[in-house]
């Protein structure tokens, strides 16, 4: 029916009225967009996620059509907390806003990164507090190197005795190879690694120190017996290596890879070759490494040329260090002897040697530790310790949690009257190399 305006009959338009419509449906349409904008701004920038955009969207009255709503879903999602710092910081914000207690910043970061550590799933990953870092860990030329005549190692992150000094109060006391730390003067250890136990045993020479023991069935067991000693701390000198001649083949055992222990295997073995011997045995049972310098260049001595050594990082494809050339003992008969204790920069002198064929290995497959740890100093104080890089063998196969499997494998105590069969099986590999006169 017409309607009258001012004494006018007016007719309905339909065009008018359907464009209305549209720009009524535009409105809304910008309406909602704006709003889902307004929306995603507010909780990207407050911190809060709405997690029912869509649902609060319609409880105003508004109409969401299908393509809105898995638009702001979409939105939703690419507005979660993916980095600790922003999760962390949202509940900071709530507790800071509307919680009635405040939170303890020292005790609460010291938690949370020890828990942010472990769930790496490194076994060597740790935070150390300030005071530890300071205590155990940073360096000082005041700290007294008087110790307990025991060598130590890390395996998965935990000290445990690698070697004891002959002649040692600890050796008298029963302290052997693959004991682990419980405690130090009564505080819990278990978990330390050998840095800090190193660190904690350096005490004034003459003061006494109780150290419990715990001996596994192997170094993979959580439990196992324990016992206590009382030690006092003395300076033990003991030899970084030691030589013997057998029947024409040179021994050299190298207890520890030490920052001159090139220097030391290139001396040992002139002075062996000198007094006659016609072949060379290295010794790295119970060798837990050292400097991975100084193992590439122990193998440099007997490897004119090739890969030594590959190292993985998180960066691209493994860097690689070759042999220096000019190898002065490339052509003397060589055999490596290793075993389970053989760990870290030894493995990879014997990866080195035995890929690329320059030496037999003799022994057990030795502990698979390959992998690099880092500590790195915070700027708020105190340091975190991580797994930084792996060491690959020259052919490129992993060392870590594999070891190196000898060509010849011997265990200890196959021989006559538990003789050391390892060194013996070396010494005859070596000396039936040694070229006829």
């Amino acid at each position: 029916m017409a309607k009258e305006r001012n004494g006018r009959h007016l007719t309905p338009n339909p065009r008018a009225r359907s464009e209305r419509r549209v720009d009524q449906a535009t409105s809304h349409g910008l309406l909602r967009v704006f709003l889902a904008v307004i929306l995603v701004a507010v909780s990207f920038v407050g911190g809060f996620a709405l997690r029912s955009q869509t649902e609060l969207v319609a409880s105003w009255g508004i109409p969401v059509s299908d393509g809105e709503r898995e638009a702001l879903a979409a939105a939703a999602a690419n507005n979660t907390f993916e980095s600790v710092s922003a999760r962390v910081g949202d509940v900071e914000d709530i507790l800071s806003t509307y919680s009635m207690d405040e939170i303890d910043l020292t005790a609460a970061t010291y938690s949370m990164l020890d828990d942010l550590m472990k769930s790496t799933g490194d076994p060597y990953a740790t935070y150390y507090n300030p005071d530890l870092y300071n205590t155990y860990i940073k360096e000082t030329t005041e700290r007294s190197y008087a110790g307990i005549g025991v060598v130590f190692a890390d395996y998965n992150g935990r000290a445990y005795v690698s070697d004891v000094f002959e002649g040692s109060e600890a050796e008298a006391k029963g302290v052997q190879q693959g004991d682990f730390l419980t405690s130090i003067d009564s505080e819990d250890v278990s978990a330390w690694s050998m840095t800090e136990v190193v660190n904690a045993l350096a005490k004034d020479e003459g003061a006494t120190v109780s150290v419990t023991w715990m001996r596994p069935a192997s170094l993979d067991a959580q439990t196992g017996e324990q016992f206590t000693t009382t030690l006092t701390c003395k300076v033990y000198e003991g030899a970084n290596l030691t030589t013997a001649l057998s029947d024409g083949v040179g021994v050299v055992k190298v207890r520890q890879i030490s920052s001159n222990a090139a220097e030391l295997v290139d001396q040992a073995t002139k002075s062996l070759i000198e007094q006659g011997a016609g072949a060379i045995v290295l010794d790295l049972r119970d060798s837990a490494g050292g400097y991975l310098t100084q193992a590439v260049d122990i193998a440099s001595l007997f490897v004119n040329s090739g890969v030594l050594v590959q190292i993985q990082g998180n960066d691209g494809p493994a860097t690689t260090k070759s042999a220096a050339g000019d190898a002065p003992y490339k052509d003397v008969p060589l055999v490596v002897v290793v075993n389970r204790y053989t760990a870290a920069a030894a493995e990879v002198l014997a990866a080195s040697l035995q890929d690329n064929e320059r030496a037999d290995v003799v022994g057990e497959t030795s502990m698979g530790k390959g992998s690099v740890q880092v500590v790195r100093e915070l700027d708020f104080g105190g340091a975190v310790r991580y797994t930084a890089a792996y060491y690959l063998t020259p052919q490129g196969e992993p060392i870590d949690n594999v070891g190196i499997v000898p060509q010849v494998g011997v265990v200890n105590g196959e021989g006559e009257d538990g003789a050391d069969s390892q060194l013996a099986t070396g010494i005859d590999i070596a000396r039936s190399l040694i070229p006829a006169a």
